[in-house]
Protein backbone atom coordinates (compact mmCIF):
# COMPACT_ATOMS: atom_id res chain seq x y z
CA UNK A 1 0.00 0.00 0.00
CA UNK A 2 2.00 3.30 1.41
CA UNK A 3 6.26 2.57 1.26
CA UNK A 4 7.66 0.18 3.63
CA UNK A 5 3.88 -0.90 4.69
CA UNK A 6 4.63 -4.59 4.23
CA UNK A 7 6.96 -4.47 6.67
CA UNK A 8 4.73 -3.27 9.29
CA UNK A 9 2.90 -4.29 12.27
CA UNK A 10 -0.52 -3.60 13.19
CA UNK A 11 0.48 -1.49 15.82
CA UNK A 12 3.43 0.07 13.65
CA UNK A 13 1.24 0.05 10.52
CA UNK A 14 -1.74 2.04 12.76
CA UNK A 15 1.03 4.89 13.55
CA UNK A 16 1.89 5.29 10.49
CA UNK A 17 -1.55 6.05 8.74
CA UNK A 18 -3.14 7.25 12.60
CA UNK A 19 -0.93 9.79 13.96
CA UNK A 20 -0.34 12.98 14.15
CA UNK A 21 -4.42 13.54 14.00
CA UNK A 22 -6.30 16.53 15.36
CA UNK A 23 -9.11 15.08 17.38
CA UNK A 24 -9.58 17.59 19.76
CA UNK A 25 -7.98 15.75 22.67
CA UNK A 26 -4.52 14.29 22.49
CA UNK A 27 -5.96 10.35 24.34
CA UNK A 28 -8.88 10.86 21.56
CA UNK A 29 -5.74 10.86 19.14
CA UNK A 30 -4.24 7.79 20.91
CA UNK A 31 -7.33 6.19 20.99
CA UNK A 32 -7.74 6.08 17.00
CA UNK A 33 -4.28 4.36 16.93
CA UNK A 34 -5.16 1.78 19.33
CA UNK A 35 -8.63 0.85 17.74
CA UNK A 36 -7.21 0.61 14.24
CA UNK A 37 -4.44 -1.54 15.35
CA UNK A 38 -7.02 -3.51 17.03
CA UNK A 39 -9.23 -4.19 14.02
CA UNK A 40 -6.03 -4.58 12.04
CA UNK A 41 -4.64 -7.31 14.65
CA UNK A 42 -8.11 -8.92 14.35
CA UNK A 43 -10.01 -8.57 11.23
CA UNK A 44 -13.74 -9.35 11.11
CA UNK A 45 -14.35 -9.87 14.92
CA UNK A 46 -17.11 -7.30 16.64
CA UNK A 47 -15.95 -4.80 19.17
CA UNK A 48 -16.35 -6.71 21.99
CA UNK A 49 -14.37 -9.68 20.39
CA UNK A 50 -11.59 -7.56 19.57
CA UNK A 51 -11.17 -5.92 22.79
CA UNK A 52 -11.03 -7.74 26.06
CA UNK A 53 -11.61 -5.40 28.61
CA UNK A 54 -15.14 -3.61 29.60
CA UNK A 55 -13.43 -0.51 29.49
CA UNK A 56 -11.78 -1.11 25.92
CA UNK A 57 -14.42 -1.42 24.67
CA UNK A 58 -16.53 1.17 26.46
CA UNK A 59 -14.03 3.54 25.24
CA UNK A 60 -14.03 2.30 21.74
CA UNK A 61 -17.72 2.87 21.60
CA UNK A 62 -17.47 6.54 23.20
CA UNK A 63 -14.90 7.11 20.90
CA UNK A 64 -16.84 6.51 17.91
CA UNK A 65 -19.31 8.64 19.12
CA UNK A 66 -17.78 11.64 19.76
CA UNK A 67 -18.61 14.42 17.00
CA UNK A 68 -15.31 15.29 16.27
CA UNK A 69 -14.47 11.68 15.43
CA UNK A 70 -15.56 11.97 11.44
CA UNK A 71 -14.53 10.00 8.38
CA UNK A 72 -13.03 12.51 6.82
CA UNK A 73 -10.78 13.39 10.10
CA UNK A 74 -9.85 9.60 11.10
CA UNK A 75 -8.98 9.17 7.34
CA UNK A 76 -6.57 12.67 7.17
CA UNK A 77 -3.43 11.55 7.72
CA UNK A 78 -3.80 7.96 5.79
CA UNK A 79 -5.20 10.47 2.54
CA UNK A 80 -2.18 12.90 3.16
CA UNK A 81 0.16 9.39 2.39
CA UNK A 82 -1.79 8.42 -0.78
CA UNK A 83 -1.36 12.27 -2.03
CA UNK A 84 2.28 12.67 -1.51
CA UNK A 85 2.55 9.04 -3.43
CA UNK A 86 0.55 10.14 -6.37
CA UNK A 87 3.18 13.18 -6.96
CA UNK A 88 5.45 11.08 -7.22
CA UNK A 89 6.13 10.12 -10.96
CA UNK A 90 4.22 7.59 -12.44
CA UNK A 91 0.84 6.63 -13.97
CA UNK A 92 -2.22 6.53 -11.17
CA UNK A 93 -5.46 4.54 -11.42
CA UNK A 94 -8.32 6.34 -9.05
CA UNK A 95 -10.64 3.73 -9.15
CA UNK A 96 -13.72 4.52 -7.77
CA UNK A 97 -17.49 3.01 -6.84
CA UNK A 98 -20.30 3.40 -4.45
CA UNK A 99 -21.90 1.00 -1.81
CA UNK A 100 -24.40 0.74 0.43
CA UNK A 101 -23.48 -0.31 4.13
CA UNK A 102 -26.79 -1.34 5.53
CA UNK A 103 -28.11 -2.75 9.01
CA UNK A 104 -31.66 -4.50 8.64
CA UNK A 105 -33.57 -4.98 12.08
CA UNK A 106 -36.69 -3.18 13.92
CA UNK A 107 -34.30 -0.15 15.63
CA UNK A 108 -34.03 3.05 13.70
CA UNK A 109 -30.25 4.56 13.52
CA UNK A 110 -31.16 8.25 13.16
CA UNK A 111 -28.12 9.65 10.51
CA UNK A 112 -28.80 6.75 8.40
CA UNK A 113 -31.23 6.67 5.05
CA UNK A 114 -33.31 4.25 3.30
CA UNK A 115 -31.11 1.89 0.98
CA UNK A 116 -32.65 -0.41 -1.46
CA UNK A 117 -35.78 -0.22 -3.39
CA UNK A 118 -39.14 1.45 -2.07
CA UNK A 119 -39.68 -1.71 -0.37
CA UNK A 120 -36.40 -1.68 1.63
CA UNK A 121 -36.89 -1.64 5.24
CA UNK A 122 -33.23 -1.40 5.71
CA UNK A 123 -30.97 1.86 6.27
CA UNK A 124 -27.77 2.43 5.45
CA UNK A 125 -25.80 5.05 3.67
CA UNK A 126 -23.97 5.67 0.47
CA UNK A 127 -20.20 5.23 0.72
CA UNK A 128 -17.91 6.44 -2.26
CA UNK A 129 -14.53 5.15 -2.58
CA UNK A 130 -11.30 6.74 -4.87
CA UNK A 131 -8.95 4.13 -4.25
CA UNK A 132 -5.21 4.83 -5.85
CA UNK A 133 -3.13 2.33 -7.66
CA UNK A 134 0.06 2.66 -9.53
CA UNK A 135 -0.51 1.70 -13.22
CA UNK A 136 2.40 -0.57 -14.60
CA UNK A 137 4.91 0.36 -17.42
CA UNK A 138 4.01 -3.07 -19.01
CA UNK A 139 0.25 -2.99 -19.18
CA UNK A 140 -0.43 -6.47 -21.30
CA UNK A 141 -2.17 -9.39 -20.40
CA UNK A 142 -0.71 -12.33 -19.02
CA UNK A 143 -0.55 -16.24 -20.37
CA UNK A 144 -4.48 -16.18 -18.77
CA UNK A 145 -5.67 -13.45 -19.83
CA UNK A 146 -5.79 -11.27 -16.55
CA UNK A 147 -5.15 -8.09 -16.50
CA UNK A 148 -1.38 -6.72 -15.04
CA UNK A 149 -1.17 -6.35 -11.33
CA UNK A 150 -1.18 -3.20 -9.69
CA UNK A 151 0.62 -1.92 -6.43
CA UNK A 152 -2.33 -0.57 -4.08
CA UNK A 153 -1.25 2.65 -2.80
CA UNK A 154 -4.79 3.91 -0.61
CA UNK A 155 -7.95 5.51 -0.11
CA UNK A 156 -7.37 9.03 -2.34
CA UNK A 157 -11.22 10.13 -1.22
CA UNK A 158 -14.14 8.67 0.47
CA UNK A 159 -17.40 10.30 0.71
CA UNK A 160 -20.09 9.04 3.15
CA UNK A 161 -23.74 10.41 2.45
CA UNK A 162 -27.09 9.19 4.14
CA UNK A 163 -29.83 9.42 1.56
CA UNK A 164 -32.57 12.11 2.58
CA UNK A 165 -36.19 11.64 2.41
CA UNK A 166 -38.31 13.40 -0.56
CA UNK A 167 -39.79 15.87 1.12
CA UNK A 168 -44.30 15.52 0.76
CA UNK A 169 -45.29 18.07 -1.16
CA UNK A 170 -42.25 19.34 -2.95
CA UNK A 171 -42.60 21.88 -6.28
CA UNK A 172 -40.67 21.74 -9.15
CA UNK A 173 -38.43 24.73 -8.15
CA UNK A 174 -37.71 22.82 -5.29
CA UNK A 175 -36.82 19.63 -7.00
CA UNK A 176 -34.73 21.13 -9.64
CA UNK A 177 -32.56 22.47 -6.34
CA UNK A 178 -32.03 19.40 -4.53
CA UNK A 179 -29.09 17.99 -4.33
CA UNK A 180 -28.42 14.66 -6.91
CA UNK A 181 -27.21 11.78 -5.44
CA UNK A 182 -25.25 12.04 -8.58
CA UNK A 183 -23.42 14.98 -7.66
CA UNK A 184 -20.80 12.53 -5.55
CA UNK A 185 -18.91 11.64 -8.78
CA UNK A 186 -18.24 15.55 -8.93
CA UNK A 187 -17.57 16.13 -5.95
CA UNK A 188 -15.29 13.73 -5.73
CA UNK A 189 -13.22 15.72 -8.16
CA UNK A 190 -12.97 18.39 -6.21
CA UNK A 191 -12.08 16.89 -3.03
CA UNK A 192 -9.56 15.35 -4.98
CA UNK A 193 -7.85 19.04 -6.31
CA UNK A 194 -5.80 19.52 -9.12
CA UNK A 195 -3.61 16.83 -10.85
CA UNK A 196 0.12 17.51 -10.83
CA UNK A 197 0.78 19.94 -13.62
CA UNK A 198 3.95 17.54 -14.54
CA UNK A 199 5.01 15.52 -17.26
CA UNK A 200 5.73 12.35 -15.75
CA UNK A 201 2.74 12.36 -13.65
CA UNK A 202 -0.75 11.58 -14.82
CA UNK A 203 -4.10 10.74 -12.74
CA UNK A 204 -6.74 8.48 -14.59
CA UNK A 205 -10.35 8.28 -13.07
CA UNK A 206 -11.41 4.91 -14.25
CA UNK A 207 -15.57 4.60 -13.05
CA UNK A 208 -18.26 2.21 -14.43
CA UNK A 209 -21.26 3.75 -16.20
CA UNK A 210 -22.86 5.87 -12.69
CA UNK A 211 -20.06 8.22 -13.57
CA UNK A 212 -21.41 8.85 -17.19
CA UNK A 213 -22.48 12.25 -16.68
CA UNK A 214 -21.57 15.59 -18.34
CA UNK A 215 -20.42 17.31 -15.02
CA UNK A 216 -18.19 14.80 -14.02
CA UNK A 217 -16.63 14.58 -17.18
CA UNK A 218 -15.88 18.05 -16.95
CA UNK A 219 -14.58 18.30 -14.12
CA UNK A 220 -12.11 16.23 -14.83
CA UNK A 221 -10.98 18.29 -17.95
CA UNK A 222 -11.19 21.38 -15.50
CA UNK A 223 -8.30 19.87 -13.07
CA UNK A 224 -5.82 17.72 -15.07
CA UNK A 225 -7.53 14.53 -14.42
CA UNK A 226 -7.89 11.72 -17.02
CA UNK A 227 -10.73 9.44 -17.41
CA UNK A 228 -11.74 6.13 -18.37
CA UNK A 229 -15.58 5.80 -17.84
CA UNK A 230 -17.95 3.32 -19.43
CA UNK A 231 -20.59 5.01 -21.51
CA UNK A 232 -24.19 4.44 -20.09
CA UNK A 233 -25.98 6.88 -22.19
CA UNK A 234 -26.37 7.05 -26.32
CA UNK A 235 -24.74 10.51 -26.56
CA UNK A 236 -25.67 13.02 -29.64
CA UNK A 237 -22.16 13.81 -31.11
CA UNK A 238 -21.74 17.02 -32.83
CA UNK A 239 -18.20 17.75 -35.29
CA UNK A 240 -15.95 20.50 -34.73
CA UNK A 241 -18.31 23.13 -35.80
CA UNK A 242 -21.16 22.08 -33.12
CA UNK A 243 -22.85 20.34 -36.27
CA UNK A 244 -25.33 17.28 -35.73
CA UNK A 245 -22.76 14.43 -36.44
CA UNK A 246 -24.80 11.06 -35.54
CA UNK A 247 -25.06 9.10 -31.66
CA UNK A 248 -22.08 7.34 -29.91
CA UNK A 249 -23.50 3.74 -30.19
CA UNK A 250 -23.83 3.65 -33.75
CA UNK A 251 -20.55 5.72 -34.79
CA UNK A 252 -18.57 3.42 -32.28
CA UNK A 253 -19.70 0.23 -34.10
CA UNK A 254 -19.24 1.50 -37.07
CA UNK A 255 -15.09 1.61 -36.81
CA UNK A 256 -13.39 -1.12 -38.11
CA UNK A 257 -11.05 -3.54 -35.65
CA UNK A 258 -7.93 -2.65 -34.09
CA UNK A 259 -7.13 -6.26 -33.63
CA UNK A 260 -7.86 -8.88 -30.31
CA UNK A 261 -6.78 -9.89 -27.49
CA UNK A 262 -7.92 -12.43 -24.60
CA UNK A 263 -9.22 -11.17 -21.11
CA UNK A 264 -10.28 -13.25 -17.96
CA UNK A 265 -13.49 -11.76 -17.15
CA UNK A 266 -15.09 -12.20 -13.69
CA UNK A 267 -18.12 -14.16 -12.56
CA UNK A 268 -21.02 -12.40 -13.01
CA UNK A 269 -24.88 -12.95 -11.81
CA UNK A 270 -26.27 -15.99 -14.28
CA UNK A 271 -21.99 -16.53 -15.60
CA UNK A 272 -19.12 -18.22 -14.83
CA UNK A 273 -15.84 -16.52 -14.87
CA UNK A 274 -13.96 -17.17 -17.93
CA UNK A 275 -11.55 -15.73 -20.71
CA UNK A 276 -13.04 -13.97 -23.61
CA UNK A 277 -11.72 -12.82 -26.99
CA UNK A 278 -11.85 -9.31 -27.37
CA UNK A 279 -11.95 -7.02 -30.13
CA UNK A 280 -11.04 -3.47 -30.43
CA UNK A 281 -11.48 -0.34 -31.56
CA UNK A 282 -11.44 3.18 -31.41
CA UNK A 283 -12.61 7.09 -32.19
CA UNK A 284 -12.38 10.35 -31.38
CA UNK A 285 -15.58 12.16 -31.07
CA UNK A 286 -16.94 15.45 -29.49
CA UNK A 287 -20.28 14.87 -27.08
CA UNK A 288 -22.69 17.08 -27.39
CA UNK A 289 -23.43 19.43 -23.86
CA UNK A 290 -27.13 18.74 -22.55
CA UNK A 291 -29.44 21.15 -21.90
CA UNK A 292 -29.17 22.53 -18.14
CA UNK A 293 -31.73 24.40 -16.63
CA UNK A 294 -30.40 28.16 -15.66
CA UNK A 295 -27.36 27.55 -18.41
CA UNK A 296 -29.36 28.07 -21.71
CA UNK A 297 -29.06 26.29 -24.61
CA UNK A 298 -25.65 26.02 -26.07
CA UNK A 299 -24.04 27.98 -23.23
CA UNK A 300 -22.10 24.88 -22.04
CA UNK A 301 -19.14 23.27 -24.40
CA UNK A 302 -19.16 20.32 -26.16
CA UNK A 303 -16.78 17.53 -24.51
CA UNK A 304 -13.77 16.32 -26.87
CA UNK A 305 -12.94 12.67 -26.22
CA UNK A 306 -12.21 9.23 -27.50
CA UNK A 307 -14.38 5.95 -27.46
CA UNK A 308 -13.20 2.92 -27.02
CA UNK A 309 -15.46 0.00 -28.18
CA UNK A 310 -14.17 -3.42 -26.43
CA UNK A 311 -16.59 -6.36 -27.90
CA UNK A 312 -16.74 -9.89 -28.53
CA UNK A 313 -17.67 -10.80 -32.13
CA UNK A 314 -17.92 -14.00 -31.58
CA UNK A 315 -18.76 -15.16 -28.22
CA UNK A 316 -19.50 -18.95 -26.81
CA UNK A 317 -23.17 -20.05 -27.56
CA UNK A 318 -25.24 -19.21 -24.89
CA UNK A 319 -23.23 -16.50 -23.52
CA UNK A 320 -24.68 -12.79 -23.02
CA UNK A 321 -21.98 -10.87 -25.47
CA UNK A 322 -19.89 -8.75 -23.67
CA UNK A 323 -19.52 -4.91 -25.08
CA UNK A 324 -18.09 -2.11 -23.32
CA UNK A 325 -18.25 1.64 -24.92
CA UNK A 326 -14.98 3.36 -22.87
CA UNK A 327 -14.96 7.41 -23.00
CA UNK A 328 -11.29 8.57 -22.31
CA UNK A 329 -9.21 11.62 -22.47
CA UNK A 330 -6.47 10.23 -24.33
CA UNK A 331 -5.56 9.90 -27.93
CA UNK A 332 -6.38 5.88 -29.28
CA UNK A 333 -5.36 5.26 -32.71
CA UNK A 334 -3.56 2.00 -31.98
CA UNK A 335 -4.48 -1.60 -30.59
CA UNK A 336 -2.26 -1.18 -28.03
CA UNK A 337 -2.88 2.44 -26.61
CA UNK A 338 -7.21 0.70 -26.95
CA UNK A 339 -5.82 -2.62 -25.24
CA UNK A 340 -4.62 -0.53 -22.88
CA UNK A 341 -7.40 1.76 -21.90
CA UNK A 342 -9.82 -1.81 -21.75
CA UNK A 343 -6.86 -2.72 -19.12
CA UNK A 344 -7.63 0.24 -16.91
CA UNK A 345 -10.96 -0.06 -16.85
CA UNK A 346 -10.93 -3.99 -16.28
CA UNK A 347 -8.82 -2.56 -13.03
CA UNK A 348 -11.95 -1.16 -11.61
CA UNK A 349 -13.32 -4.30 -10.35
CA UNK A 350 -10.51 -3.79 -7.77
CA UNK A 351 -12.32 -1.43 -5.76
CA UNK A 352 -15.58 -4.04 -5.78
CA UNK A 353 -13.02 -6.22 -4.25
CA UNK A 354 -12.30 -3.44 -1.63
CA UNK A 355 -16.35 -3.30 -0.95
CA UNK A 356 -16.40 -6.81 -0.22
CA UNK A 357 -13.23 -6.94 1.98
CA UNK A 358 -15.14 -4.00 3.96
CA UNK A 359 -18.24 -5.52 4.35
CA UNK A 360 -17.38 -9.48 4.18
CA UNK A 361 -13.67 -9.54 5.51
CA UNK A 362 -14.28 -6.42 8.30
CA UNK A 363 -18.12 -6.78 8.69
CA UNK A 364 -19.11 -3.84 8.78
CA UNK A 365 -22.99 -4.49 8.53
CA UNK A 366 -22.24 -6.14 12.16
CA UNK A 367 -20.82 -3.61 13.44
CA UNK A 368 -23.83 -2.51 16.47
CA UNK A 369 -23.29 1.36 16.62
CA UNK A 370 -26.27 3.62 17.49
CA UNK A 371 -26.33 6.37 14.97
CA UNK A 372 -25.40 6.77 11.53
CA UNK A 373 -22.19 9.28 12.49
CA UNK A 374 -20.94 6.48 14.48
CA UNK A 375 -21.28 3.84 11.97
CA UNK A 376 -20.01 6.01 9.68
CA UNK A 377 -16.54 6.90 11.76
CA UNK A 378 -16.14 3.20 11.74
CA UNK A 379 -16.67 2.02 8.60
CA UNK A 380 -14.24 4.97 7.63
CA UNK A 381 -11.59 3.45 10.09
CA UNK A 382 -12.13 -0.06 9.25
CA UNK A 383 -11.69 0.99 5.33
CA UNK A 384 -7.90 1.84 5.53
CA UNK A 385 -7.97 -1.92 7.97
CA UNK A 386 -9.42 -3.04 4.56
CA UNK A 387 -7.07 -2.40 2.28
CA UNK A 388 -4.33 -4.60 4.39
CA UNK A 389 -5.94 -7.73 2.89
CA UNK A 390 -6.57 -5.94 -0.78
CA UNK A 391 -2.30 -5.14 -0.74
CA UNK A 392 -1.94 -9.07 -0.08
CA UNK A 393 -4.01 -10.07 -3.04
CA UNK A 394 -1.49 -7.73 -5.15
CA UNK A 395 1.40 -8.20 -4.00
CA UNK A 396 1.09 -12.16 -4.76
CA UNK A 397 0.85 -11.27 -8.49
CA UNK A 398 3.10 -8.30 -8.14
CA UNK A 399 6.54 -9.24 -7.10
CA UNK A 400 5.54 -13.12 -6.76
CA UNK A 401 9.70 -14.12 -6.56
CA UNK A 402 10.14 -10.87 -4.02
CA UNK A 403 11.26 -12.34 -0.30
CA UNK A 404 8.46 -13.76 2.26
CA UNK A 405 8.44 -10.17 4.16
CA UNK A 406 7.00 -8.23 1.14
CA UNK A 407 3.94 -10.15 1.73
CA UNK A 408 2.87 -7.88 4.68
CA UNK A 409 3.07 -10.44 7.47
CA UNK A 410 5.32 -10.29 9.94
CA UNK A 411 8.43 -12.38 11.66
CA UNK A 412 6.11 -14.08 13.92
CA UNK A 413 3.43 -14.72 11.39
CA UNK A 414 5.62 -16.08 8.86
CA UNK A 415 6.89 -18.42 11.07
CA UNK A 416 4.02 -20.22 12.72
CA UNK A 417 2.39 -20.25 9.04
CA UNK A 418 5.72 -22.55 8.19
CA UNK A 419 5.38 -24.67 11.12
CA UNK A 420 1.51 -25.50 10.75
CA UNK A 421 1.83 -26.16 6.74
CA UNK A 422 4.87 -27.43 6.86
CA UNK A 423 6.07 -25.41 4.11
CA UNK A 424 9.49 -23.78 3.63
CA UNK A 425 8.63 -19.98 2.56
CA UNK A 426 11.29 -18.66 0.25
CA UNK A 427 9.03 -16.25 -1.83
CA UNK A 428 5.53 -13.88 -1.55
CA UNK A 429 4.18 -16.64 -4.06
CA UNK A 430 5.18 -19.30 -1.25
CA UNK A 431 3.59 -17.19 1.54
CA UNK A 432 0.64 -16.90 -0.95
CA UNK A 433 -0.09 -20.32 -0.86
CA UNK A 434 0.24 -21.51 2.30
CA UNK A 435 -2.27 -19.24 3.37
CA UNK A 436 -4.21 -20.23 0.74
CA UNK A 437 -3.68 -23.79 2.24
CA UNK A 438 -5.22 -22.50 5.53
CA UNK A 439 -8.18 -21.37 3.86
CA UNK A 440 -8.82 -24.89 1.69
CA UNK A 441 -7.08 -23.80 -1.30
CA UNK A 442 -5.57 -27.43 -2.08
CA UNK A 443 -2.73 -26.25 -3.99
CA UNK A 444 -2.69 -28.31 -6.84
CA UNK A 445 -0.89 -26.47 -10.32
CA UNK A 446 -3.95 -26.30 -12.38
CA UNK A 447 -5.93 -24.76 -9.82
CA UNK A 448 -3.37 -21.10 -9.57
CA UNK A 449 -3.07 -19.20 -6.76
CA UNK A 450 -5.38 -18.58 -4.02
CA UNK A 451 -8.11 -16.36 -4.54
CA UNK A 452 -9.34 -13.08 -2.47
CA UNK A 453 -11.75 -15.00 -0.31
CA UNK A 454 -9.62 -18.40 0.36
CA UNK A 455 -6.85 -15.58 1.38
CA UNK A 456 -9.13 -14.25 3.44
CA UNK A 457 -10.18 -17.13 5.25
CA UNK A 458 -6.44 -18.08 5.52
CA UNK A 459 -5.63 -15.17 6.93
CA UNK A 460 -8.17 -15.43 9.78
CA UNK A 461 -7.18 -18.97 10.42
CA UNK A 462 -3.11 -17.31 10.88
CA UNK A 463 -4.32 -15.14 13.26
CA UNK A 464 -6.25 -17.45 15.05
CA UNK A 465 -2.93 -19.19 15.09
CA UNK A 466 -0.74 -16.59 16.14
CA UNK A 467 -2.85 -15.38 18.78
CA UNK A 468 -2.40 -18.83 20.69
CA UNK A 469 1.34 -18.94 20.49
CA UNK A 470 1.40 -15.20 21.66
CA UNK A 471 -0.69 -16.74 24.75
CA UNK A 472 1.28 -19.33 25.43
CA UNK A 473 4.80 -16.83 25.22
CA UNK A 474 2.85 -15.56 28.25
CA UNK A 475 1.92 -18.14 30.02
CA UNK A 476 5.28 -19.39 29.63
CA UNK A 477 7.02 -16.36 31.31
CA UNK A 478 4.32 -15.98 34.16
CA UNK A 479 5.42 -19.54 35.32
Amino acid sequence: MIVNHSELDPQAWAEEHFGDLDLGHAKRNQRAITTAAAFAANPGKSIPQTFGSWYEIQATYTFFAHPEVTPDELQARHRELTLERLHQPGVYLLVEDTTEPSWGGKKKRPGLGRVGDQQSTKQGFQLHTSLAVRWPAACTPDAQGRRPPVEVIGLADQQSLARQAKPAHETRKERLSRARESEVWAAATTRLGTAPDHPDVRWIRVCDRGADIYEFLRSCLEEGHGHVVRAAQDRALVDHEGAPAGHLLATARQQPSLGECHLELRARPGQAARTACLSLSARSVHLRAPYRPGHGAGKLRPLACTVVRVWEAHPPAGVEPLEWMLLCDAAVTTCEQALEVALQYATRWLVEEFHKALKTGMGVEKLQLETGAELMAAVALMSVVALRLLHLREIVRLIPDAAPAASGLNQLELEVLAEKTGRTLRTVRDVALAVGRLGGHLNRKRDGLPGWITLWRGYIALQLLVEGVRLAHKLKKTR
